[in-house]
């Protein structure tokens, strides 16, 4: 099991419920795929230093966890096709 550092952006559109639900919704994922969250921040919405996807700012959270390769290869995938999520980043620590 390794260390990850993992940074990601919803669109600052999406209502309070939802930017709830799917932070839930990550941190529920690494427990499903046998990991645990070791910290979860909400940094809130940021202003962005240039435009992505038609947005000025976005909804930050960076959580830090511990799962295996192939859990951190799912969650980055599932990251990528949910259309709330402007951007990830996924670091190994």
């Amino acid at each position: 099991m390794d260390k990850y550092e993992i940074l990601y952006i919803i669109r600052s559109d999406v209502e309070d419920d939802r930017k709830n639900a799917i932070v839930e919704k990550f941190e529920n994922l690494v427990g499903t795929l046998g990991g645990t969250v070791e910290t979860l921040d909400k940094w809130g919405l940021k202003k962005f230093a240039y435009e992505i996807g038609k947005q000025q700012e976005g909804y930050y959270v960076l959580m830090n966890v511990t799962c295996s390769k192939e859990a951190q290869a799912e969650i980055d995938r599932q990251m990528r096709n949910d259309e709330a999520v402007l951007r990830q980043m996924i670091l190994k620590k």
